[in-house]
C-alpha cells in the first residue's frame, strides 16, 4: 500500500469534511475529539525544526470509526474532488428524549414540525432523521451523547437495531425480534432494559437505525 504524504491525509480530512456536509471542527467534535484537531494551525511546519505535523494515528481512528469509513475510502478520498449534494442539509435532530412528545413525527413516522435542530449526516437514504441518546440506559451499545440516524422508509429485518414508538408515545430503542400477525417482539440493548413483547396495534410505526455517531 502505499504511503500517503503529509498534504494527501490533510486533503483526505477536507475531503471527508465536504462529503458529510461539515466543518473539519465539527467533524473532529462528532468523532470526540478537541475541536481543533484538524484545524489548519494544526497542519502547518511550526514546529521549531521546520516538520510539518501530521494528525495522530488514534486521531485517524477514531475519525474513520464516527464517520464509519474505511481506510481504503479514506486513501481513495485523496485523489478524487469532495463530494457535496447541491444544497446539501443535515438531519433533523431532537434528543432521544423529546421523541415521545406530540408533534415531531407523523403516522409513518416522518419527522415533522419546526422544534427539530439540525445535524451533519452521510447521505444514507431520504428522509432521514438522527435521535441524540441522553443516559447510559442503551449502555453498552449506545451511549450518553451517541447519535443514531433513523431511516423511517427503510423496512426493519429480524435483528435489525430499530427505534419503535408506542400508540401512547413511548419511544423505544431495540433489537427487532419475532414479527407475528399479532405481535412485536422489542429486544433489548442495554443493561437497564428489558424486552418488549407488543401488541401490533399498538405500535404506531418502526424505523431502521442505519448508522450512529459512537
Amino acid at each position: 500500500m502505499a504511503t500517503l504524504s503529509h498534504g494527501e491525509i490533510w486533503r483526505a480530512i477536507d475531503a471527508l469534511a465536504e462529503r458529510f456536509d461539515m466543518t473539519p471542527s465539527a467533524m473532529a467534535r462528532m468523532a470526540g475529539l478537541d475541536p481543533t484537531s484538524f484545524n489548519r494551525s494544526k497542519r502547518g511546519s511550526a514546529d521549531a525544526d521546520g516538520r510539518p505535523r501530521w494528525p495522530s494515528t488514534e486521531s485517524l481512528a477514531k475519525l474513520l470509526e464516527a464517520t464509519g469509513v474505511n481506510f481504503s475510502e479514506f486513501a481513495a478520498l485523496t485523489e478524487k474532488a469532495p463530494v457535496r449534494a447541491p444544497g446539501r442539509r443535515g438531519a433533523p435532530l431532537i434528543g432521544l428524549s423529546q421523541a415521545g412528545q406530540e408533534g415531531f413525527f407523523d403516522e409513518a413516522g416522518m419527522p415533522v414540525g419546526s422544534g427539530w435542530d439540525e445535524v451533519p449526516a452521510p447521505e444514507l437514504g431520504e428522509g432521514l432523521f438522527a435521535l441524540e441518546v441522553s443516559g447510559d440506559a442503551l449502555a453498552p451499545v449506545y451511549r450518553d451523547g451517541d447519535r443514531l440516524l433513523v431511516s423511517p422508509t427503510d423496512e426493519p429485518r429480524k435483528g435489525d437495531r430499530v427505534v419503535a414508538r408506542t400508540q401512547a408515545g413511548e419511544v423505544l430503542v431495540r433489537e427487532l425480534g419475532r414479527v407475528t400477525a399479532r405481535a412485536i417482539e422489542l429486544l433489548a440493548l442495554g443493561r437497564a432494559e428489558s424486552d418488549r413483547l407488543l401488541p401490533r396495534d399498538e405500535v404506531a410505526w418502526i424505523a431502521r437505525i442505519v448508522w450512529a455517531s459512537q
